[in-house]
Order: structure tokens, then sequence, then C-alpha cells
């Protein structure tokens, strides 16, 4: 068990450093979610869901395979999935490689909507975020994050 005198407390300026970091990250999330609430009834996980299936062979991927690459619950995701099944933009079916699971398949409908929403979405990204930092900060930023998700087992 760790004890008090080995917790690598942060410097002050490391402690400025996460604060600004997590304060980023809502306000960032925050605003491009209420970007594509407003301009297309999409939320960041709905949008992030057809992003993952537009990029699919068929559009289609499992549920469970899904839920980890949005790093959702499954139930979560299920949710997600219902309220995007009913505005007809994906479907649930049988999986095809062997008939066991289930599937979320993007539409056309579904793919046109994102076509439409990946504008606003690329254009809020450009304008909160990389148009704050010169390329050599943003190339950083891009690298941190990266042996994060390598380091924490995540996926991108």
């Amino acid at each position: 068990m760790e004890t008090a005198t080995e917790t690598p407390w942060l410097t002050a300026a490391e402690q400025q450093i996460w604060r600004s970091f997590l304060g980023g990250t809502i306000v960032l999330n925050d605003r491009l979610d209420r970007d594509l609430r407003t301009a297309h009834g999409l939320s960041m996980p709905e949008y992030e869901i057809l992003v993952r299936l537009s990029e699919a062979p068929d559009r289609s991927i499992r549920m469970a395979e899904l839920a980890a690459a949005v790093s959702h619950s499954r139930s979560r995701v299920t949710h997600t999935i219902a309220r995007l099944e009913r505005e007809g933009l994906v479907f649930r079916g049988q999986c095809s490689e062997d008939g066991r699971g289930v599937s979320a398949v993007m539409t056309d409908k579904g793919f046109a909507l994102l076509e439409e929403a990946a504008h606003t979405h690329v254009r809020g990204v450009h304008s909160y975020l990389v148009d704050n930092a010169s390329p050599e900060e943003f190339a950083v930023l891009g690298q941190i994050m990266q042996r994060v998700i390598t380091q924490l087992g995540g996926t991108c």
C-alpha cells in the first residue's frame, strides 16, 4: 500500500496545468456538444457513434465492439443506439459473421446527417482548439494524449 510520503504531489505549476486541462476539455466538449445539438439534433456521443459506424466496413459494428470503441458502457451505447434507431439513423441486426451477436448499422439517412454534422463539428474543433495552438503545440498535445491512451489501454 502506498503511503502519503510516496505520493508524487503536483507542483503549483503542474496543478495549474492540470486544472487548465480539465477545465478546457470540459468547456470544449460542452461547446462541441451544444453546436451539434443546436444545428443537427445530435449529441457528441451520438455523433461519435455515427462516425465510428461510417468508418466501419458496411457501416456496421457489433454492439460490444462499438461500446469499447467509444469508451462507453454497453447499456449506455444500447440506449444511444435506441434513440438513433427511433430517428431512422441506424438499425440493429444480427451479425453476418456468426449470427449470434447484434450489430448496429448506419442507414443512408444517418450517413447523410453525419455528412452535414461533420462540417459543424470540424469547424468547432478548428475554432475552439486548433486555432488556439501553434502546429508544434498541437502536435505535442496529440503525442501526449496518444501516450496516455496507450498507457491506459484505451482506443481512439
